[in-house]
């Protein structure tokens, strides 16, 4: 932002994660992904106003009317006017709080970051989901499973319950993490938002059923062009990460060999190399046949099944991700530190 030095992003950005970790998401009606979601449901109704059966009780998985080339272009719309929406009063909300004093304004930029980030929030949701299993309460964890997943939940066994949890936490560590705090480093609150904003949309509409697969396209590529750069810096934080991790059954050199060996396969660009990684390094198999709207459909299977999947494994993806998080933390404050050491 053009009005934060290098420094002062760097370190609003460090402190913004420290928020996370400290408070993570409290369940407030307003806050910017919540609302975000409203104006996605809003916009979509608004383009979407004279196709057939858009009204209450319409099929989100049913034929909607249209030829592709509309659905796409006004998908197209929908990818723009969102995050750049977002942005721009992400932008409004730091500069007005700037101009009152400039110490709001490190505090509003240092807030509305933290509330991209979800490092705490993803460890909680994990929690939700292994509290059950250690009890050995199946349909619980079963529910808890379901509010993470998009995958059908109500037959899960356990270790397809684990393998869920594993898997979404190997793959929101680059969504809810490393993704949103890279964009912030270079472009504060607004830039963080912008990228929320698109995640958001691809989580809403970047579905390939038949109600979003030209509608949602443009907005499930532009998440692919956004999480490009970070996916790939994740699979390496990951593999630092299993290095440092001596109190953990983990292998660096084997998660770094699963990424060359499987990311590859996933059909995402991106999700396979945080969870090909998680899967070396843990030394189980990820992947396999996932259920959705009652239709079995076969995943990419990444990494070894040098053993079976157990509950701990959740515990194990949730510490990785913490210590990806306390990587990233301390390569920004020492940057900070040195630009304000050598601008001295």
């Amino acid at each position: 932002m053009g009005f934060y030095s290098w420094q002062e992003m760097l370190f609003m950005a460090a402190a913004a994660l420290l928020v996370d970790w400290l408070v993570g998401d409290p369940p407030w009606p307003t806050h910017p992904v919540i609302l975000m979601g409203r104006a996605i449901k809003g916009l979509e109704k608004l383009l979407r106003r004279k196709e057939r059966g858009n009204g209450e009780g319409h099929d989100d998985n049913a034929p909607t009317g249209g030829s592709a080339s509309s659905l796409k272009r006004r998908g197209v719309v929908l990818a723009v006017v969102i995050p750049i929406g977002a942005a721009v009063a992400a932008f409004a909300a730091v500069w007005l709080a700037d101009w009152i004093h400039p110490w709001l304004g490190y505090a509003v930029n240092t807030w509305l970051i933290s509330t991209t980030l979800a490092v705490k929030g993803l460890k909680q949701a994990a929690d939700r989901v292994a509290r059950p299993l250690f009890a050995g309460d199946l349909p619980e964890a079963r529910k808890y499973v379901g509010w993470i997943v998009g995958r059908d939940t109500e037959h899960l066994e356990e270790r397809e319950i684990v393998r869920a949890t594993v898997e979404t936490v190997a793959e929101n560590t680059v969504d809810a993490f490393v993704s949103p705090f890279l964009f912030a480093l270079v472009g504060g609150a607004p830039l963080a938002f912008l990228y929320r904003a698109a995640n958001t949309l691809d989580s809403m509409v970047g579905y390939k059923n038949e109600r979003y697969r030209h509608f949602g396209w443009a907005s499930a590529r532009l998440d692919d062009v956004l999480n490009y750069l970070p996916a790939r810096l994740t699979g390496w934080l990951l593999v630092l990460a299993a290095w440092i991790s001596r109190d953990l059954p983990v292998s660096a050199r084997r998660a770094a060999r699963s990424i060359r060996t499987f990311s590859r396969l996933h059909p995402s660009p991106n999700s396979g190399i945080p969870e090909s990684a998680v899967a070396g390094a843990l030394g189980i198999e990820l992947g396999g046949v996932n259920v959705y709207f009652g239709v079995a459909s076969e995943r990419a299977r990444m990494g070894w099944p040098l053993r079976t999947l157990e509950q701990t494994d959740i515990a194990a993806s949730v510490k990785l991700l913490y210590r990806v998080s306390f990587l990233l933390f301390a390569a920004v404050l020492l940057a900070g530190i040195g630009v304000v050491l050598a601008s001295g």
